[in-house]
């Protein structure tokens, strides 16, 4: 596929021309330099042969999908000076012609169908073969010119059928269409075109440039395979080209240049056009991406050592790597493409001993690119997949403790490091899941018709290189004097000056809470100011309620932006009882950043910066808990220099999708059964319990949630095979699913609801089944219902079923398929629920969930498969499977009810305070808060608190839900004694406990 400028390729490089530079020959017998080019490249690439030979040139070689053919484009025939496409069968080594010709061809893909090639050509010009002569008349009299592209208006895709040796135009739209390749479905075209330049859609400006260069206007178009639903991919000025499918079918890749064609860089977008990603930023031309079939990187060209000298690169798919070199050989190596089994690499280059461009190839060396680009391994998939298809093998088709054991067994081991999302614990786990349910005979229903829904997330924040902070002749010490605050932007602020503003809170007046505002009579305009951390702590505790929802760092940095603020700085103040002065860098639930700059400064530094004034840091904190406000003021002696580097740490996680269909021709409503696999890895999100010294253990996540993900894998285990034997009648599909991302909150879940309809398009609206229920929800009917698994391994008292409240067919429902599975069963109606079947419940779609409560072992290493009861987890499996059964063999579909959000619900509290109490979640008819547990060294266990005591009361608070419970907690200061009021069998016990901080 094409370079995009043409007067870059008219000076120096030649896609497959040559420069007048020095190229090394290619050969066994070459001299010492040749040998350390061959030792270089030997890291990944062996056994390297040519594979063309013939003619003026050869290049871009794409396989078919078997791997026994592959297509090509050569300048070979005497009366054609123009490429022509190529077929060259490995089988028989023939080489068949594709295109007519006469005319330009270029850029050739062939069909997963093995029958059809799709190529660009202008052979629909009618002055096509005039123009071939005009350039053989060129030539023949002696001139020559330098190699262009020249972006041929006429250019069109065309499908040549190899069986009967006809051309299908594909395009009919005035401009260059080229570049294209077929999805690996064989469904959807990709391709680049200037079209919109002939449709008269640019602005001035682009006109200009599109005069000057015509390749400024190209985009990435997709569409269908027959033309239909075309859509434009790509909006930026400058040419977007060269555009592939990831093995999936998920993404494509592409390179972008700048708009003045200086720079060009690797992108990938998924198929939608979203989620754009630059790979690479080597700030060279850097083109051609192709993926390799694992879908972990791609390779690509680009000449950052030397204008004329492209050497290929590896970059990981999710560019956040750094690019590692491939080949060493002066002169062009590029337009690279691996086999379907990615097993070789074949690429064009220009170390032929005529210096003429070829086609070469080579065996790659997977495990050695893996490495070097710091990736995880991918053999451990083939361990998952064989331990996975050995416990089919194992286990009965009906529900068996037994069968549970082995699921979790695999789940917990070691070497899935509690499978934290997009880690390779994930991938082992989610390798295991599918190749279960490859062996169970479901059908993958994951992106392009693999098993997984990969989703893109931040996974956390880094500093990068360039952080300083410094005043006068003064500097501080990153992450001993200073920190940078997770939502700051990044960036340079010029020495400036510095506003004090006591705790930076601004709270209207609500009730009898009065107005409080830190920033009265105070300028800060284009000035640093510097807040107290937290808030005014000898308030009563109904002031810091209502000062805690305008006190997190978040409503900090917007009232002193919006004030004209430049920056803020945070200090926690020697009156704060933090246990850090500075504030941790991590993610606080948003990715979203601020226009301002935003730091944490140890008191010592905050301290310092008072020298020169009468007043002191420990002094105007004392005097601000008391609540009153005060004005603020300037510090005269400090001028704060700061660069701030912040950067995203992005990772993919995957969901496991797998269906068992009906035997209707149309899709069915889908009714959804999951359960959440990822876990918490060694504690790093920030929502481990674990005690100190088990800090950066393993969380094995036996009950939170293999054990889930077990008694689903069971489901989907005894609903095929009951449809294998004929037992099952379907009148619903069953999508059978293990979410990632869970545990980040809901990430895989929730991008599969927002992604439905484009995941699945034939079940659009359009396409759903009516029903007389069906409302104006946005999946429903489409999804029928959502059947959820989250924590099922610690069977004691109750199986709590939640999600009741969302249709009025649960409690039938559960109470006839309980005849057999004969559980103890609580039932709450709330269905704001802090797992994956909000994800459909806020889409409009009924649910259930099955939970069998918190305990001391939650969220921590504690959690392992020795606690589980198995024989419950069993039993439960086969009720939720039995409601499953129930759903899916009827024709209508459970009707959804709307609920009222509990009060506080959509609130966030501002905890700073903590108890080390474990709420027993499970308990939804005792009124107050069950304790599952009590932290053992947390201040709640040293005033007496115990597990299976019931909080009524709190700082003089009455608590009768978790939502009271939490918003008391809001109101207490840590080191402040306050009294907790608990339930102990028939005694009300009342004890003192001092909270210490969170923070």
């Amino acid at each position: 596929m094409k370079f995009a400028l043409k007067t870059f390729i008219g000076v120096a490089f030649v896609t497959i021309a040559l420069s007048s530079q020095l190229v090394h020959v290619f050969s066994q017998e070459s001299g010492s330099l040749d040998a350390s080019v061959r030792e270089a490249e030997s890291k990944f690439l062996s056994q390297i042969r040519q594979l063309t030979f013939d003619g003026l040139r050869s290049g871009e070689g794409y396989y078919s999908a078997d791997g026994r053919q592959m297509v090509f484009q050569s300048e070979r025939e005497a009366d054609n000076p123009f490429y022509q496409i190529y077929w060259m069968d490995f089988d028989s080594g023939d080489v068949e012609r594709v295109s007519p010709g006469y005319g330009k061809t270029t850029c050739a893909w062939i069909h997963p169908d093995g029958k059809h090639v799709l190529f660009a050509s202008t052979q629909f010009d009618g002055s096509a073969r005039e123009k071939q002569q005009a350039e053989l008349d060129f030539r023949n009299s002696g001139q020559t010119r330098r190699y262009s592209w020249d972006y041929d208006p006429e250019f069109e895709l065309v499908e040549w059928n190899r069986e009967t040796k006809e051309y299908r135009r594909l395009t009919q739209a005035q401009g260059y269409d080229a570049e294209a390749c077929y999805s690996p479905d064989g469904e959807w075209i990709v391709f680049s075109s200037n079209r919109r330049a002939y449709a008269s859609e640019l602005s001035p400006s682009e006109r200009a440039l599109f005069e000057l260069d015509p390749a400024s206007a190209a985009d990435i178009y997709i569409m269908r395979r027959d033309g239909s639903d075309l859509r434009r991919l790509t909006e930026e000025v400058g040419y977007d080209g060269g555009p592939f499918f990831s093995p999936d079918g998920s993404r494509i890749c592409w390179r972008r240049f700048s708009e003045n064609g200086a720079v060009a860089e690797i992108f990938t977008m998924a198929v939608s056009g979203e989620d754009v990603r630059q790979l690479t930023r080597l700030d060279a031309m850097s083109w051609a991406p192709f993926y390799h079939p694992s879908g972990e990187y791609l390779i690509f060209a680009t000449n950052i050592h030397g204008f004329g000298n492209f050497e290929l690169y590896l970059v990981d798919a999710m560019g956040s790597k750094d690019p590692v070199r491939v080949t060493w050989m002066d002169g062009f190596d590029g337009l690279a493409t691996f086999s379907p089994d990615g097993k070789q690499l074949a690429w064009t280059s220009n170390r032929t001993s005529n210096k003429r461009s070829q086609i070469f190839i080579a065996d790659w060396n997977h495990q050695a690119a893996i490495e070097a680009l710091g990736l995880q391994t991918l053999s451990e998939d083939i361990e998952s997949r064989s331990i996975a298809k050995s416990n089919v093998s194992r286990n009965a088709v009906d529900f068996r403790a037994s069968d549970i054991g082995r699921h979790i067994d695999y789940l917990c081991r070691p070497e899935l490091g509690g499978r934290l999302t997009g880690t390779e614990g994930e991938r082992k786990a989610t390798a295991y899941v599918a190749s279960y349910f490859e062996n169970l005979g479901l059908e993958p229903a994951g992106n392009n018709g693999g098993w997984y829904q990969e989703f893109p997330f931040t996974a956390g924040i880094e500093l990068g290189d360039n952080n300083e902070l410094a005043w006068g002749e003064n500097s501080a010490t990153l992450d001993r004097d200073w920190r940078p605050i997770s939502f700051s932007r990044s960036g340079r602020v010029e020495p400036t000056q510095v506003v004090f503003a006591g705790y930076g809170i601004v709270a209207p007046q609500d009730g009898n809470q009065e107005e409080y505002d830190s920033y009265v009579h105070l300028d800060v305009e284009g000035k640093w100011v510097l807040v107290l951390r937290q808030m005014p702590s000898e308030v009563s505790p109904e002031r810091r309620q209502h000062l805690a929802r305008y006190s997190s760092l978040r409503y900090k940095a917007t009232a002193a932006r919006d004030r004209g603020a430049i920056g803020l700085i945070v200090v926690s103040g020697p009156t704060s009882g933090v246990r850090n002065q500075l504030v941790p860098l991590q993610l606080d639930g948003s990715l979203s950043g601020t226009s301002i700059a935003a730091i944490s400064v140890t008191d010592a530094i905050a301290e310092s910066w008072f020298a020169g004034t009468d007043e002191s840091l420990a002094e105007l904190q004392k005097l601000l808990d008391r609540g009153e406000m005060m004005m603020g003021f300037k510090l005269p002696s400090v001028k704060l220099t700061a660069s701030i580097d912040i950067r995203q740490v992005q990772k993919q996680g995957r969901n496991v999708l797998g269906i068992l269909r009906s035997d209707a021709k149309e899709p069915r409503p889908l009714l959804v059964v999951g359960a959440h696999i990822d876990h918490l890895g060694q504690g790093q999100g920030g929502t481990s319990l674990a005690k100190e010294e088990e800090r950066n253990g393993i969380h094995f996540g036996a009950d939170d949630n293999a054990s889930g993900v077990a008694g689903m894998l069971e489901i989907a285990e005894y609903l095929a095979g009951q449809k294998r034997e004929g037992r099952l009648a379907l009148k619903q599909d069953i999508l059978f699913a293990a979410w990632s991302g869970e545990e980040l909150g809901l990430i895989g879940s929730a991008y599969f609801a927002d992604k439905f309809f484009e995941t699945y398009p034939e079940r659009a609206p359009h396409h759903a089944v009516a029903s007389e229920s069906q409302g104006s929800s946005p999946l429903y009917p489409a999804i029928s219902a959502s059947l959820n698994l989250d924590m099922i391994g610690r069977l004691r008292e109750a199986l709590v079923l939640q999600g009741i409240g969302s249709s009025p067919v649960w409690e039938q429902e559960i109470e006839r398929r309980n005849v057999v599975a004969r559980l103890p069963v609580t039932l709450q109606n709330d269905s704001y629920l802090p797992t994956d079947a909000s994800s459909f419940y806020l889409k409009g779609v009924p649910i259930l969930s099955a939970f069998t409560g918190s305990h001391s072992e939650y969220h921590t290493p504690r959690d392992t498969p020795e606690l589980i009861n198995f024989e419950g987890a069993a039993n439960i499996a086969k009720l939720m499977g039995l409601i499953a059964r129930g759903l899916a063999t009827s024709e209508s579909i459970p009707e959804f009810v709307a609920q009222k959000a509990p009060e506080n619900q959509g609130q966030r509290a501002m905890l700073t305070a903590y108890l080390g109490t474990i709420p027993d979640y499970a308990k939804a008819d005792v009124k107050g808060v069950l304790l599952s547990g009590v932290a053992s060294s947390g201040p709640a266990a040293a005033a007496g608190v115990k597990a299976s005591d019931v909080v009524i009361e709190l700082a003089g608070k009455k608590v009768e839900n978790i939502y009271d419970y939490t918003f008391a907690i809001e109101a207490l200061r840590a080191g402040q004694e306050t009294e907790i009021v608990v339930q102990r069998g028939a005694e009300t016990i009342r004890l003192k406990v001092t909270p210490t901080s969170r923070q």
